[in-house]
């Protein structure tokens, strides 16, 4: 059989490649060790899928972005290990002690197997009760129902139900590369910025863009001439921890058990980032290997738009979103040392139908 001729648009790219020495993803699957990939407003229209999907990598792809973390990149990662400090990222399990959203709080039990001499311990959680990574089963495109790379209801729960987006899929791969720290909460502060972040407040585009540049790093994409690399992993300080930790306990509980629902009256408010299209557009073309953030819902929340930034980043483009994660100590080290990139590492659980999982992450300096 004879292989199918390119069209007249892929020639050129090939001999573009030639001339810069990039190779551009094009035909699908792309190849995740591609140097230039598409723009959201760029992206290919594939069958079945909403659009401004990114369900690019395969069809039985259940990774996602995490694709970008080729050896490559990763061994590239790192040389941004310098002192060899180590920071975790990880709230203890039972924090908060009432999660957001009124969801069920972590048990701990100790198993006594002999008197004295041999223990176990028994947990009872739910994994988006505290440091988390949100699956890819976690939340669909609203208007279609659809979860990434076309997965279904009916692939997660049901007689049918299957492994299509489990999150042993990411554990099977792994997850570590070079990570990015942009500490709008510290930025905030230097800046005379007043917000609560128990409270709904949008962070836009321009504010990240400001903070970013207020710590020596641009955040646009190596592509438009910025500092963030094919693959990185950003991480967005907002705030929440560092208020958890300052306000009595029953004030916290009576926040996280604020009525929920879905619309711009939900009385479940937080800061986060704010839903614009500059934020989609930075959001995807910096091709991220996953993001993520102090707050409870990493975007502000509720929306006053009619989407969620969960749905862009989870359903459509198949990238990790971390929320509750404590970036305090690593704030912290990173303005001691004028150095806000480093070496960063997760161990997601190996669940195999699971939807989410704690994020088990370090940071290393």
């Amino acid at each position: 059989m004879s292989e199918p001729k390119s069209s007249p648009t892929q020639r050129l790219s090939q001999l573009k490649d030639i001339l810069t020495f990039n190779k551009t993803a094009s035909a699908i699957p792309w190849d995740p060790n591609s140097t230039k990939f598409p723009t959201r407003k760029n992206l290919p229209d594939i069958p079945g899928a909403p659009p401004e999907a990114a369900w690019v990598w395969g069809e039985d792809d259940y990774i996602g972005r995490l694709n970008l973390l080729t050896p490559t990149r990763v061994k590239a990662a790192a040389a941004e290990i310098r002192t060899g400090e180590m920071v975790p990222v990880n709230l203890p399990l039972s924090v908060p002690e009432q999660p957001a959203f009124n969801r069920e709080t972590f048990q701990h039990k100790i198993k006594v197997l002999t008197e004295n001499i041999a223990y176990d311990d028994l947990y009872q959680l739910n994994t988006q009760s505290g440091t988390q990574w949100d699956g890819f089963r976690h939340f669909a495109w609203i208007p279609t129902q659809q979860f990434y790379n076309n997965t279904r209801g009916e692939d997660i729960l049901g007689p049918n139900a299957n492994h299509k987006c489990s999150i042993h899929h990411w554990t099977n791969h792994g997850l570590s590369g070079r990570g990015v720290l942009l500490d709008y909460r510290g930025y905030a502060h230097k800046k005379g910025i007043e917000y609560d972040p128990y409270d709904y407040y949008p962070i836009s585009y321009e504010e990240l863009y400001q903070c970013g540049k207020d710590q020596g790093i641009d955040i646009r994409p190596a592509a438009e001439g910025g500092d963030i690399k094919i693959g990185d992993i950003m991480l967005i300080r907002t705030g929440f921890v560092e208020k958890y930790w300052s306000i009595p306990a029953d004030v916290r509980t009576a926040a996280a058990l604020r009525p929920h629902h879905f619309g711009k009256d939900d009385e479940q408010r937080w800061a986060g980032l704010g839903q614009e299209q500059k934020m989609l557009d930075w959001l995807h073309d910096c091709y991220f290997a996953a993001v993520g953030g102090d707050a409870p819902a990493f975007e502000a929340w509720p929306s006053h738009e009619d989407y969620y930034l969960h749905e862009y980043v989870l359903s459509l483009w198949g990238m990790p979103l971390g929320e509750m994660m404590d970036l305090e100590k690593l704030a912290q080290k990173c303005r001691e040392r004028n150095r806000w990139t480093f070496f960063f590492s997760s161990a997601p659980a190996n669940v195999e139908g699971g939807v989410s999982t704690h994020v088990n992450g370090t940071a290393i300096l």
